[in-house]
């Protein structure tokens, strides 16, 4: 149990693809201009990774160091073009947005990591949470800065979720000004943005670090010689 714990913390904060690990960065600073984007892009993201690890732990025992890496390349570009596909048949105006990062997903880092560092060689039940777990974390990453940038830069919050949810969801934009500030969409944006959220995550670390040091005020520091007292001569 403290296995599946470990492998959770690790994919959700400790070792987390976007934050710490700097992996996947090209689609999760081009697409996390709205938040619509932004989930969209994570669920097909988290989606293959799972799927992509399942299969390539089931496969561990048959293959070795020269078919290993081949075979996990193709195993994930089947996940992506089966879910551009899917993508592309049921949500067509969201696949015109992202459709070129959801290709891209195949060249993916944290993808090709996880298969090759973890699901190559453990078990299918830690393979699968290992896949669902970095990619919920990349996923909630991802999501936190299309929400930011998209209130910065457009003064909203959930527009154009109709794009994901149906005609249904267009009801559930948030506006929260007249103007935004044009920067938070435009690419330096996404690196300032991005890079706020990294020192934010560092910042927390620290704090639970140093909370977690012994209390200095019970430590006596040692300002010189202690003089011992002398024993009477016999």
């Amino acid at each position: 149990m403290s296995q599946l714990r470990q492998i959770s913390l690790d994919g959700l904060w400790y070792r987390n693809p976007a934050l710490v690990q700097l992996l996947g960065l090209c689609p999760l600073l081009a697409v996390s201009n709205t938040l619509a984007n932004s989930l969209g892009l994570g669920i097909v993201t988290l989606l293959v990774l799972t799927c992509s690890n399942l299969l390539v732990s089931s496969l561990r025992g048959w293959l070795d160091n020269s078919t290993r890496l081949p075979a996990q390349i193709l195993v994930i570009a089947t996940f992506v073009t089966c879910a551009d596909i899917l993508l592309q048949g049921f949500f067509y105006e969201l696949h015109q947005r992202i459709g070129l990062f959801v290709a891209l997903i195949v060249t993916n880092c944290t993808l090709l990591a996880r298969a090759e560092s973890f699901a190559s060689r453990q078990p299918l039940r830690f393979a699968a949470l290992d896949g669902l777990m970095m990619g919920l974390g990349f996923l909630l990453v991802l999501v936190l800065l299309g929400a930011v940038r998209e209130a910065l830069g457009q003064g909203t919050v959930f527009a154009d979720m109709q794009l994901l949810f149906g005609e249904s969801a267009r009801a559930w934009k948030i506006t929260l000004g007249d103007s935004g500030l044009l920067l938070a969409i435009l690419p330096p944006g996404a690196f300032i943005t991005f890079g706020c959220l990294i020192a934010l995550r560092n910042w927390i670390d620290g704090r639970r670090l140093a909370s977690q040091l012994p209390d200095d005020s019970s430590i006596v520091p040692v300002t010189g010689a202690t003089t011992l007292p002398q024993t009477a001569e016999k």
